[in-house]
Order: structure tokens, then C-alpha cells, then sequence
């Protein structure tokens, strides 16, 4: 769901998670590193705790707050539980964006070593590792160049007893113009110098060639997780999330930092194959329709380069959480019964009467669903269930050639 419209619904009870955290783990150690001198991870879903457990091994302690796959995480509420697991955690890792804001309130106002996947893309996470340091006071400026007594140095003068024109970089006092006054002017209105140094209109060297526009697609390179917080569906930035918790887990424990880091190097490189398929599937099937009750998966299709043709204004009604128009029901309807698209996505965690009419018209015209969910299924890891997501899309689209 968008960042924007996806929020959790908070409770009045959301009031009292504090205290009663606090209550909870009163006669907790409150060392760091858990029991056994492992350090303990809480994840908001069972998704990031894949990760973090990837990453961590036998090191660690993770918990997930929500793990069970009926659970629709958009419209889950947390609990004192919850809120005693996150206060008494070395390490808190979430998604962000909004997605899990149960969380980031728990959070607020603790300084807690959080890794937030959003945050890989949107610079700082919302709650640092550590408290800011206090700025450190601007050095004193040097003093202007100038006689000795405080007085300003004379311009430099050419032989006439005229101020120099200013260098090739534009710094210094312009130069007046020509007695005539017809001297060329910049489009500031500054004289130019009679002979200047290679440079560009306003007497500036010339710069460097530009950066090119990011490329549509990644994120890296062109994605906006603004619209989309569905961010572990973006494998470039699941592993990068990976190196991160890599990052906090070694300041934790500095003896296994290597040991994390060699980890999370591992789990890349098998992210990084889940990112080889996705460049041969595109490379194979790039262009092909496809319809989501939910862009849960945004992130894959874009990365796949396949065409979502989802009518906006029913997508615009899911992120919403409102029911969609008579007009864009039928519009998806129509899109589906004719046979627009060679797959249709669908989360099963989101489901509604009316997500659950598009399936069905799919299945009666032979077209083939694809479920793409939110959450683990039992058992599984995180590599292994994004590879399977990945198998069963590759799957569906070769049965519409």
C-alpha cells in the first residue's frame, strides 16, 4: 500500500503500551545480548526476521511480532507484549515507510539501535542507533586580507590604475565597462572581460559533464519507495538491508563483527541469484501484462519489466482501504474477461469480496494467479520464499506465450 494511505489503525490501548512495556520487563537484566550472551533481535515481521536471522546465525535471538500468514499486517494492532519484546531488544529491525508504524511508536523517544529497510533509500532511519552528538562549533573565520590597521585590501589594479577584471572562476570584483559603455554583458548584467579565459557565459570554468538521469526501474536507479512500501520485494535493497544489520550487530558485539559481516556476505550472494532469475525472466517476458488486486509486488513486477495494466482508479480504492467504485470494478472486470493480461497477482492478505470476484473471473478465463504475499509461510526462509514467488510468477507467464 502506498505510504501515504497505508497506516495502521491505532488504538486508545496504543496509549498505555509504554508503561506497560516498561512493566513487563522491570525485572529484566536489561544487558545487552539476551540470554546466553546471544544478542536479541525483534523484527516486525517474520519477513525482516529472515533476514536478520540470515545474518545473525546461532549469534542471535530473533522474534518476529507478526508471523502468522492469515494475518493482514495493514490492519494489525499491537499489543503491551509487543511493546515489552521492543523495549527490552538489543536490535529492532522494521520495515518503515510507514508500513509497521506500531513500531516507530513503541519506538519514539527510546534510543534503540533500529535497522529501518525504508530508510536504505531515504537516507537516515527514523530512530538512530545513537543519540545525536551536539554540533561542534564553527571554527572562526579567517580575517579578510587587508593593511594590518583592519582596513580592507585595495582591489588589484591593472597599469591604468583600473580594477582588474575578475579570473576565468567568476571570484573577485567585476570589471567595470569600457568607457564607450558597450561593453557585452553576461545575462546578470556583468561585464565580460575583453580577453577571458576559456570558461562559460558567466566567466565560470567550465563544469564537469553532467550526472545522466537515473534509469526507470531500481530503486538504486530509479525507484520512489515513496509509493510503495512493499520494500522487501526489492532485492537490491533486502541485501543491502542485510550489510546494515551486519553494521549494528557488530557494534553490539564487536568480537563477531567479522563474523556478521562474512554472514550477511553469504545472504547477499544468494539475494543476488534471486536478482539473476529476475534479469532472465525480464529478459524473457519483458512487456507482458499482468493485473494485481494488491501492488504488493511492485517492486518484482517493475523489476521483471512487466506492464501493470491495473485500472488506477481501482488500485487508488485498494490503497485506500475503500471499496471501489461500480465504474472501476467493471473496468478490472472487463480488463480480466478480456484477457488483457497473461497473469493475475493477488494477495491473499488483503482479501475482499471484491478481490476475491477478480480471482475468480481469472480462474473461469483460464488466466493463471499468482499469489504474492507479506509474511513467511511456515518453514520457510526468506530466500527460499521469494524464490519460489519468483518460480510461480516465471510459471504463469510461460503459459501465455
Amino acid at each position: 500500500m502506498t505510504v501515504s494511505s497505508r497506516r495502521f489503525r491505532t488504538t486508545t490501548a496504543l496509549a498505555g503500551l509504554t508503561a506497560a512495556a516498561l512493566a513487563m520487563t522491570a525485572c529484566g537484566s536489561g544487558a545487552q545480548g539476551g540470554s546466553g550472551d546471544k544478542l536479541k533481535v525483534v523484527a516486525s515481521t517474520n519477513v525482516w526476521a529472515s533476514v536478520a536471522q540470515a545474518v545473525g546465525g546461532d549469534r542471535i535471538e530473533v522474534e518476529a511480532l507478526i508471523s502468522d500468514p492469515a494475518t493482514d499486517p495493514h490492519s494489525y494492532e499491537s499489543t503491551p507484549r509487543d511493546a515489552a519484546k521492543v523495549t527490552d531488544a538489543d536490535l529492532v529491525v522494521l520495515n518503515g515507510g510507514g508500513y509497521d508504524e506500531f513500531v516507530e511508536q513503541i519506538l519514539a523517544g527510546k534510543p534503540k539501535p533500529v535497522v529501518e529497510a525504508f530508510a536504505g533509500e531515504h537516507g537516515e532511519p527514523a530512530h538512530p542507533a545513537e543519540p545525536a552528538h551536539p554540533a561542534e562549533p564553527a571554527p572562526p573565520a579567517e580575517p579578510a586580507p587587508g593593511d594590518g590597521h583592519g582596513h580592507p585590501a585595495p582591489a588589484p589594479a591593472d597599469e591604468h590604475g583600473h580594477p582588474a577584471p575578475p579570473p576565468a572562476d567568476g571570484h573577485g570584483p567585476p570589471a567595470p565597462a569600457p568607457a564607450d559603455g558597450h561593453a557585452p554583458a553576461d545575462e546578470h548584467g556583468h561585464s565580460e572581460p575583453a580577453q577571458p579565459a576559456p570558461a562559460d557565459e558567466h566567466g565560470h570554468a567550465e563544469p564537469a559533464p553532467a550526472e545522466p538521469a537515473p534509469a526507470e526501474g531500481h530503486g538504486h536507479e530509479g525507484h520512489d519507495h515513496s509509493v510503495n512500501e512493499h520494500v522487501w520485494y526489492d532485492l537490491h535493497l533486502v541485501h543491502e538491508t542485510a550489510e546494515r544489520i551486519a553494521d549494528e550487530l557488530g557494534k553490539l558485539q564487536p568480537a563477531d563483527a567479522q563474523a556478521f559481516k562474512d554472514s550477511a556476505a553469504r545472504f547477499s550472494d544468494e539475494v543476488g541469484g534471486l536478482e539473476a532469475r529476475t534479469q532472465q525472466l525480464a529478459a524473457a517476458q519483458q512487456g507482458k501484462k499482468v493485473i494485481v488486486t494488491e501492488p504488493v509486488a511492485h517492486y518484482l513486477v517493475e523489476a521483471a519489466k512487466l506492464d501493470d495494466v491495473t485500472p488506477p482508479e481501482f488500485v487508488k480504492a485498494i490503497e485506500s482501504e475503500s471499496d471501489p467504485s461500480a465504474a472501476a470494478v467493471a473496468e478490472i472486470q472487463n480488463a480480466v474477461n478480456s484477457k488483457q493480461a497473461a497473469a493475475v497477482i493477488y494477495n491473499p492478505q488483503t482479501e475482499s469480496p471484491v478481490t476475491e470476484s477478480v480471482r475468480r473471473a481469472a480462474e473461469q478465463n483460464q488466466t493463471p494467479v499468482v499469489e504474492m504475499t507479506e509474511l513467511l509461510p511456515e518453514g520457510r526462509t526468506y530466500v527460499q520464499w521469494m524464490g519460489d514467488q519468483i518460480t510461480a510468477l516465471e510459471t504463469a507467464l510461460n503459459r501465455n506465450p
